[in-house]
């Protein structure tokens, strides 16, 4: 049997919002809300949280710690190789790749992804390739051996950050994509800025949340049932300001490093 592990990698730098991975969401910091969704995942073995080894981490690892999550620290530019040494770490098989800055991860999402991996025997399995989730439901899944190659022969920078472009530009391998019943890209729910955390603190207090909110489903009608918080998720001023940055994602796979 394959051992299948969700790593979710996570860092406090960022140009946009500093230390966004455990700012607080709700009851518990963005970080949290990832990593216990991540826990929720059917079909995956084990989670690891893959920081860095900046001190500037140490609060990261310790709040993966808290939670019972395995914590990989490596390289903070060279994402690729961290993302491989953790793999070793863990001894994984199949690597379901999540990012940190994504609080309304949805479990059945992800594990819809990595069956279509298995089911199909693809090399490459992601679900944004077009784009029709939300922007915040994205996840990758590959086997150790792709990761590997990609370790081992990426040279360009934009590669070593990124984790995935070198695997995506391959045209030898099988890659599939696991889409949404309906279109539902127009949605940003994702960490990156202070109008997104502004929006998601509204949203994590509505009623009903909790029961709700664990899916895209949910999400969807909390927002049918919330017009002008609706319009907030679909706002195209507050998309605008970072408009590159999903086209930017499915190409390098870049969120919180």
């Amino acid at each position: 049997m394959s051992r299948k592990i969700c790593i979710v990698q996570a860092r406090m730098s960022s140009t946009r919002l500093p230390g966004k991975v455990l700012l607080p969401l709700g009851d518990k910091a963005v970080l949290a809300h990832v990593l216990s969704r991540c826990l929720r995942i059917s079909g995956i073995d084990d989670v690891c949280c893959a920081t860095t080894t900046l001190p500037s981490d140490d609060e990261v690892a310790a709040e993966a710690e808290r939670l019972g999550v395995r914590v990989f620290r490596g390289s903070e530019s060279d994402v690729l190789q961290r993302y491989a040494d953790a793999a070793d770490a863990m001894n994984a098989d199949v690597i379901l790749r999540v990012t940190a800055d994504c609080p309304l991860l949805d479990p059945g999402v992800c594990a819809g992804t990595l069956a279509l991996f298995e089911e199909t025997s693809a090399d490459f399995a992601t679900n944004n390739t077009p784009p029709s989730w939300p922007h915040g439901l994205d996840c990758e899944v590959f086997g150790r051996e792709l990761l590997c190659k990609a370790a081992d022969e990426a040279e360009a920078p934009f590669d070593r950050e990124h984790v995935t472009p070198f695997m995506r530009r391959l045209t030898n391998i099988c890659q599939v994509n696991y889409p949404a019943p309906r279109q539902e890209s127009q949605h940003r729910w994702t960490v990156d800025t202070p109008d997104d955390l502004a929006f998601l603190e509204r949203l994590f207090s509505l009623p009903g949340f909790e029961s709700k909110g664990m899916t895209c489903n949910g999400v969807l009608e909390l927002l049918e049932s919330n017009p002008d918080l609706c319009a907030q998720s679909l706002d195209s001023i507050r998309a605008g300001k970072v408009a590159d940055t999903r086209h930017h994602a499915i190409q390098s796979g870049s969120h919180a490093r």
